[in-house]
């Protein structure tokens, strides 16, 4: 299996590069955001690959990291999505803001991505919610809030208070840490227009 290559960049296809390795090209197949990062013809790359080995072909996708290699294998994990749809997530979202998305349960953003329709984008979500969180930036107790919101766990006050952020033209996720983080000092007892108050506050900082 061959899980690394280093050399130089020989040319690009549509979905493709041609990596130079000591004279064999390699045909390497890349997200669209990853073709747009490699450099130009006959400059040095190293990249992650991922070999495929199927009864009539070998094929090979490459990644700038290994944590974008894993991302690509845990999509792949999720019913309906094969290879072609992975590469096109990791198209439209870093793995940063992949694992963010799905830690924050957000839906929207996944589904941003062309050839993925709300349906699928809720599977990746709801399968790979509890990997997510381990690659995730944001705050655990934002995370949670998330998916008690998802799930209809969330204390009504909450509930609303970030429903009513949402009509004012603020996103799910921007809403939901706002309103986490003016929760623990407002206390648990905090009624809905406290918490409203509250997180237009802290999302004008």
């Amino acid at each position: 299996m061959i899980g690394k290559l280093k050399g130089l960049i020989d040319s690009y296809g549509e979905d493709y590069v041609i990596l130079d390795v000591q004279g064999v090209g390699y045909q390497v197949h890349c997200s669209a955001r990853m073709l747009q990062a490699l450099p130009q013809a006959g400059e040095a790359a190293v990249l992650a690959i991922e070999t495929y080995v199927r009864e009539d072909q070998i094929k090979l996708f490459g990644f700038r990291s290994d944590m974008e290699r894993e991302w690509f294998r845990l999509l792949q994990t999720v019913q309906g999505v094969g290879a072609k749809v992975a590469l096109a997530v990791l198209s439209t979202l870093p793995p940063a803001d992949l694992a963010n998305a799905i830690a924050l349960r957000d839906k929207t953003a996944v589904a941003r991505t062309p050839g993925v329709g709300p349906k699928v984008a809720e599977r990746i979500v709801s399968e790979l919610k509890d990997k997510a969180p381990a690659f995730a930036s944001v705050d655990p107790v934002v995370a949670q809030l998330a998916g008690a919101m998802d799930d209809n766990r969330a204390p009504g006050a909450v509930r609303d208070a970030i429903s009513a952020l949402v009509n004012l033209g603020y996103g799910q996720p921007q809403a939901a840490a706002a309103v986490a983080a003016v929760s623990r000092s407002a206390g648990e007892g905090a009624e809905t227009a406290q918490l409203i108050k509250l997180g237009l506050k802290e999302l004008a900082k």
